[in-house]
C-alpha cells in the first residue's frame, strides 16, 4: 500500500484529491494538512511513501516544505500540484528536490499515475510541465529555445550510449524498475546508470534530469515485443 500525505490550503482540492487516490486500491491517504508546515511535521510523524504538496500555500509554501521533506525524511517522494502561470515555482521546486509535477486541472489518472511513480522511485513530470517548463527557460533563461536545445544536446553527449538510452526513459517518467524490464538489465545496473546520469549532467535528482533530455529532444524508445 502507497501510503500518502496531501497538502493544500483550499480543503475543496484536498477533498478532491483524497477522492481520486481513492479510487486507487493501492494507495491509502493517511493524512491532510493546509500548510508546509504542517505537512512537514505530518510527514515526520506518518512517514508516508509520498507527499502531494500545493505548490503555493500560505506560511510555508510547497516549495519549501519539499525542500525540508527531502533533508529530514528522504525516503518520501514529492509530487508537486501546481497551476499553469507558476512556471518560476515549478523551477524553484526542482532545485528543492521534488520528484513529480502535475497540473490541478489534468486527468484524475495522470494524479494516479505521478503518486506510483514518485513512489516507486522514479520521476514524473506531466507532458503539459515539461513543455511549460522548457517554453519558459527558452523564454527566460539564458538563451533562446533553439541555444537551450544546443546546450541540453552538448550536455547530453557526456553521456554513454546506454546512458542517453535510461535518460530517454527517465524523461518519459519511468522507474528503475521499469527501465530495467524495458533494458533486460537487473535494476542495480538502472541505478548505476542513474547515478552516473545525475553527476555527469549536473543535476541533483531525476525530474530535472527529465527536464534535459525534453530539452535535448529525446524520447523514449517504443515498447519491443514481448
Amino acid at each position: 500500500m502507497i501510503r500518502v500525505l496531501v497538502a493544500d490550503d483550499d480543503a475543496m482540492i484536498r477533498a478532491g484529491v483524497r477522492a481520486v487516490l481513492a479510487t486507487a486500491p493501492d494507495i491509502d491517504v493517511v493524512a491532510e494538512a493546509a500548510d508546509g508546515r504542517r505537512a512537514v511535521e505530518l510527514v515526520r510523524r506518518h512517514r508516508p511513501a509520498v507527499a502531494v504538496l500545493d505548490i503555493r500555500m500560505p506560511g510555508t509554501d510547497g516549495i519549501e516544505a519539499a525542500a525540508e521533506i527531502r533533508a529530514t525524511a528522504p525516503a518520501t517522494g514529492v509530487v508537486m500540484l501546481t497551476t499553469f502561470g507558476e512556471d518560476d515555482y515549478i523551477l524553484q521546486a526542482l532545485g528543492g528536490g521534488a520528484a513529480g509535477f502535475l497540473i490541478k486541472s489534468g486527468e484524475p489518472e495522470e494524479l494516479i499515475a505521478g503518486v506510483r511513480a514518485v513512489a516507486g522511485g522514479a520521476a514524473y513530470l506531466s507532458p503539459k510541465i515539461a513543455a511549460r517548463v522548457v517554453a519558459h527557460l527558452a523564454a527566460t533563461g539564458t538563451g533562446a529555445l533553439a541555444g537551450r536545445r544546443t546546450a541540453a544536446r552538448d550536455r547530453v553527449r557526456a553521456l554513454t550510449a546506454r546512458e542517453r538510452e535510461v535518460l530517454a526513459f527517465l524523461g518519459g517518467g519511468l522507474s528503475n524498475g521499469q527501465i530495467a524490464q524495458r533494458l533486460r538489465v537487473v535494476e542495480g545496473t538502472v541505478k548505476a546508470h542513474v547515478s552516473s546520469i545525475l553527476a555527469r549532467l549536473g543535476v541533483d535528482n531525476r525530474a530535472a534530469a527529465a527536464v534535459v533530455a525534453h530539452e535535448a529532444g529525446i524520447v523514449p524508445p517504443a515498447p519491443g515485443p514481448p
